[in-house]
């Protein structure tokens, strides 16, 4: 993997750019002071992935990655985020332009997580073809800021009470209307309407406030009509609870996310339904690999971003068992309609839980409500 880093000795440590230097031939890394010599080795050479740092002597950094996309726009676009700043959120114009953000002081496992979630992803979705066309859309979606807050604020205090998550809910009113409407919803119900945020986190629970808040955030973005988005984020919802009851407790968090994001790539421009047929000169990407490519460049975990790439063809998995990918495919199948691949489940040796699992199901859409 080849690495471009723009203006390294101003914001990395002494320390990290020697750890940079020893990560191994595999890793080709260069580094250039500002956003001019950036230009001129993009221009020059193919580069995988381009990290810059938040404050360079000629250029802005969104001004620079705005170019690199315009050149390059394969190439994979990090930002650098100064850790001092009070601003946690990134700004607008980085958000628009970069792929992923990164603190500062950027601890060296965090670097070399990164950039192997990174290789990885190559080896995964190695298609040019594919990362020009996302690479292309002007203003890819950022990621879920409210979500990754509220994850931010339960590792830092497991027993982060109602009253906290609350006050995080209700700072996208948007978000906080939905949280209220399905607690109070057929699904969660117990005969007693909840009035206020911090009584409809405690009836929800942690893992669906996390879900819902996920799913608001991803499924308001632009591409589709209202009532499709909303039956769209309505399948989303039932796909990621189905697929937590398909999985022991410690993957459970992972197979729900995965399904919920499983057709997020529907929401980009140019991508087609890989659940409809398709001709046989169809160019367009695949909703199913679109959709893993945006969640690699969010940094998602890996298993998610496997789950959402073979949502259709689970036996492509790299996991021989049931596990993620498996759980996914059958949950957004029966959440969606569409039939379940048997002979999979046969070969993984779950086979005999199908008509369990088509049972929740079939529960669960008894008690949906309109999102």
């Amino acid at each position: 993997m080849r690495i471009l880093l723009v203006g390294g000795e101003a914001s990395l440590s002494a320390e990290l750019l020697e750890y940079i230097g020893d990560l191994g031939d595999e890793w080709e890394v260069e580094s250039v002071p500002d956003g001019s010599a950036a230009i001129v080795a993009v221009s020059s050479a193919t580069i995988d992935a381009v990290i810059v740092a938040p404050v360079l002597p000629d250029l802005a950094p969104a001004t620079l990655l705005g170019q690199i996309r315009t050149l390059r726009p394969e190439t994979i676009r990090i930002a650098l985020i100064d850790g001092d700043n009070s601003q946690r959120v990134p700004s607008a114009r980085i958000i628009g332009v970069a792929h992923r953000f990164l603190p500062l002081p950027l601890p060296p496992e965090v670097l070399l997580e990164a950039l192997t979630s990174l290789e990885e992803l190559r080896e995964l979705l190695d298609s040019p073809r594919l990362r020009q066309s996302i690479g292309r859309i002007e203003k890819l979606p950022s990621p879920p800021h409210l979500y990754l807050s509220l994850m931010h604020a339960l590792e830092d205090d497991e027993e982060s009470n109602a009253a906290e998550v609350a006050k995080l809910v209700a700072a996208d009113p948007a978000i906080a209307a939905k949280v209220l409407q399905l607690s109070n919803s057929a699904f969660f119900n117990n005969g007693r309407a909840i009035s206020d945020l911090r009584g409809a986190v405690t009836r929800l629970g942690m893992a669906t406030l996390r879900d819902l808040v996920l799913a608001s955030e991803v499924f308001a973005l632009p591409g589709m009509s209202g009532p499709d988005r909303n039956a769209m984020q309505s399948r989303a919802l039932l796909a990621s609870r189905l697929a937590a009851k398909m999985l022991p407790a410690a993957s459970a968090e992972l197979g729900s996310t995965a399904a919920l994001l499983a057709d997020i790539g529907l929401l980009l421009p140019g991508v087609r339904d890989e659940r409809l047929p398709a001709d046989a000169e169809e160019t367009r990407p695949g909703h199913a690999e679109a959709g893993a490519y945006l969640m690699g460049l969010w940094g998602l975990p890996m298993p998610i971003i496997e789950a959402v790439a073979f949502q259709l063809q689970p036996g492509r998995s790299n996991v021989r068992s049931f596990w993620v990918a498996g759980a996914v495919h059958v949950a957004t199948a029966l959440a969606a309609g569409s039939e379940v691949d048997e002979q999979y489940l046969a070969h993984v040796g779950v086979l005999p839980k199908l008509e369990q699992w088509r049972a929740i199901a079939d529960e669960m859409m008894g008690l949906s409500v309109d999102a």
